[in-house]
């Protein structure tokens, strides 16, 4: 992807990166574009100077004179895990083996975010699944058109800089990617119709992570608002739904990056929770976790090679033949549709995801009694997890009575202006599905202020789902020249979606006072319905 300047933070020179998740790389070079498939690699770059290069590689070297970067990669990895950044890049070191990557006018909030926790992160999942093997761990923050929240590529991750201000998330999004170093980089999904191998097993690991480092209360309440996010998709899409399953059919022509949707993580991990649950201690479970990645690292699996190894190490779990256990039998997790056969126990968190469902009782019981709802929770002093599931279910129950929202926005509208992203694009979605122009202002700062996909999509879906489409026209008008351009036609699709065909705008013609676009022709799979990417903005 390639960015003019004034798409990036500091406006000063321009810069590109690549994305290769799922099979996108065989349009950066010749490869055998499957994770079946791994090898070494080394490549050779040439850059202006002034241009800092980086690639998912264990070595790098520059000569200055010349503008030439070297990279190697010792270890075997699938072409998905071979990337390349190149922009205005400094670097600070926030551990012993870990720096950051951002623009300059980044870089001081980067390294306030993660000076430190990184090392004991990887220490945690070292203390779990055994050595890091990747030699550096090193974090990389891209401009606002990186068109998912983060990449676990390795030695590098890849990570978008807008979810620098929300603390939690960026915990979640980072930790998540370090688990990626063993499962899914080291050990690695053979065929991408069993993508739940790296992603289930990653979102576990780093649960398992942020236990060990933040207590088990805080790795509830994000499990609760994921999993509710998972039930809020199922419901959309119906729980018949093919792609539901773990193993997933890919038919000829379909992009596998379509899959990537929350049960390949979240219906994933919670498999993995119920085979950690039949060993009866997640410690014997981590044992076994080691003795996998030992086993299989540097080689691509499929599903039976886990589920061998692990009735294997527990053969008295295969004895008991626990893998056709009634109602529960791994083929049935496997293929059948619908929503996980068990979910965790999460009452851990009750103390955190109790006073989420007492507030949002109050404010959902008629008759409305706003007085003892606003005086019921200080969401200032709330985690952000609980705010954005408080919100969630507000959203899930919109449009809510007008009484309700009057009411909400005068007890909380002022307090989230000054809260996260994640915070607020929930309370302006909730503005839009209840459309309350009281405060629809904040919806076009919002959109003023914003250059990525997951923070304008959502609420360009909503905008033109309901009766303010004239209203996003009119946004998008005057904010489209700051958007990348892919980001620009899919808001472009959206938009016309509903709209009988318009004639292209002759854009070489139009004066600077003339909003200019073009109406692409419609895309099916440009939007989903009425899901919303908040609810599958998922890091890879």
């Amino acid at each position: 992807w390639w960015l003019d300047p004034e798409l990036t933070y500091g406006n000063a020179k321009p810069f590109v990166f690549t994305q290769g998740h799922s099979v996108c790389n065989r349009s950066f070079f010749p490869c055998f574009d499957t994770p079946a498939v791994k090898c070494t690699y080394s490549a050779t770059v040439k850059a202006p100077a002034g241009i800092q290069v980086l690639m998912s590689a264990t070595q790098s070297s520059y000569l200055e004179e010349e503008g030439v970067y070297q990279f190697y990669m010792e270890y075997p990895v699938p072409a998905y895990l071979v990337a390349l950044v190149a922009g205005d890049l400094i670097h600070a070191d926030i551990g012993p083996r870990s720096r950051v990557w951002a623009e300059p006018c980044l870089l001081p909030t980067a390294i306030s975010k993660l000076s430190g926790i990184v090392e004991r992160w990887l220490t945690a999942a070292e203390s779990l699944y055994g050595p890091y093997i990747w030699g550096r761990y090193d974090i990389v923050f891209l401009p606002p058109s990186f068109p998912i929240v983060a990449m676990e590529n390795p030695c590098l991750t890849f990570i978008i800089s807008s979810i620098l201000e929300s603390d939690e998330f960026l915990i979640i999004d980072v930790i998540h990617e370090v688990a990626h170093s063993w499962f899914g980089n080291a050990v690695t999904n053979a065929t991408w119709e069993e993508m739940w191998l790296s992603e289930g097993l990653a979102t576990y690991a780093q649960r398992r992570i942020t236990t060990e480092t933040y207590g088990a209360a805080f790795t509830c309440l994000e499990t609760a608002f994921r999993l509710d996010a998972l039930h809020r998709q199922m419901k959309l899409l119906g729980e018949d739904n093919p792609v539901s399953k773990l193993q997933v059919k890919l038919e000829p022509g379909v992009n596998p990056s379509n899959l990537m949707n929350l049960f390949t993580y979240e219906k994933g991990y919670c498999f993995v929770y119920y085979l950690s649950q039949l060993c009866g201690d997640p410690r014997h479970f981590d044992s076994f976790l080691r003795a996998y990645i030992e086993k299989y690292k540097f080689t691509s699996v499929v599903a039976q090679d886990l589920l061998d190894s692990f009735l294997n190490f527990f053969p008295e779990l295969k004895e008991q033949c626990v893998e056709s256990k009634a109602g529960l039998e791994f083929e049935r997790w496997l293929n059948a549709t619908g929503p996980p056969l068990a979910e965790p126990d999460l009452s851990q968190g009750s103390s955190l995801t109790r006073p989420v469902e007492t507030l949002f009782k109050l404010w959902t019981t008629e008759p409305l009694d706003s007085v003892a709802a606003a005086s019921s929770a200080d969401l200032t002093k709330w985690r952000t997890f609980q705010t954005v599931l408080f919100l969630d279910r507000l959203l899930d129950g919109s449009p809510l009575p007008h009484e309700v929202i009057k009411k909400l926005s005068e007890c909380y509208s002022s307090q989230l202006d000054s809260m996260n992203a994640e915070i607020r694009i929930r309370w302006l979605q909730i503005v839009v599905r209840n459309d309350y122009y009281p405060d629809l202002y904040k919806v076009r700062r919002f959109l003023e202020n914003q250059m990525s996909r997951m923070y304008t999509i959502p609420l360009y879906e909503d905008l033109c789902t309901g009766t303010l489409k004239s209203f996003a026209l009119e946004i998008f008008y005057q904010t489209q020249n700051q958007l990348h351009p892919n980001l620009r036609k899919t808001i472009q699709q959206i938009l016309s979606q509903g709209l009988n065909p318009l004639p292209a705008i002759d854009t070489t013609a139009v004066t600077t006072d003339t909003p200019a676009m073009v109406l692409e022709d419609k895309v099916s799979e440009a939007t989903n319905g009425a899901i919303s990417l908040r609810d599958v903005n998922v890091s890879a």
